[in-house]
């Protein structure tokens, strides 16, 4: 049996992931999208069913470190969840030209629906270390400066960067670990 380095093996560890839009399409330019994201993390920490330490959603995709009881069932929760929000929101808007390419991009054996938000897996990472920790947290906050749309981490509004300035984020954060 092969194990995959991209499947969560022990839930009390903080993992990190990526969930990529189809396509790379470029969903989250819309406040209204990125919220849906933060809500869905907002619900699964007020219930106690994910601890989220660090995130950032960029236009196509979103990086999290997150550890939960059950994460991968969680990772599915926040995932459909937030592609049929997103979906609903572009349908109730008439995003013809988005929904048309989730349309396009969406999966032959996805028949459940008419459309794809999310690229299947998210490839999770364990974090086994401080150092490794830091060093993730380091690379959410800086990819929208190494992508040159903000000049500091803290400036770009949808990241957990603020919260570990002591500043406030749009939502919270486990800052100790």
């Amino acid at each position: 049996m092969t194990i995959t380095r991209y499947k969560i093996h022990d839930d009390a560890y903080p993992h990190f992931m990526t969930c990529t839009v189809v396509g790379w399409v470029p969903v989250f330019t819309r406040m209204e999208t990125v919220e849906i994201v933060l809500e869905s993390w907002r619900y699964l920490q007020e219930n106690n069913r994910l601890k989220l330490f660090g995130y950032i959603v960029l236009e196509n995709h979103l990086h999290w470190i997150a550890s939960a009881d059950d994460l991968t069932a969680q990772v599915s929760a926040f995932k459909s969840f937030t592609a049929r929000k997103v979906i609903d929101l572009l349908e109730s808007r008439s995003v013809v030209p988005l929904l048309r390419q989730l349309e396009h991009l969406k999966a032959k054996h996805k028949t459940d629906s008419a459309y794809q938000l999310w690229q299947e897996g998210s490839h999770p990472q364990m974090i086994q270390s401080d150092e490794m920790m830091r060093q993730k947290l380091d690379y959410i906050h800086n990819n929208p400066v190494v992508r040159g749309f903000v000049d500091e981490p803290v400036h770009w509004r949808y990241s957990s960067a603020r919260n570990y300035e002591g500043q406030t984020g749009l939502i919270p954060v486990t800052t100790e670990w």
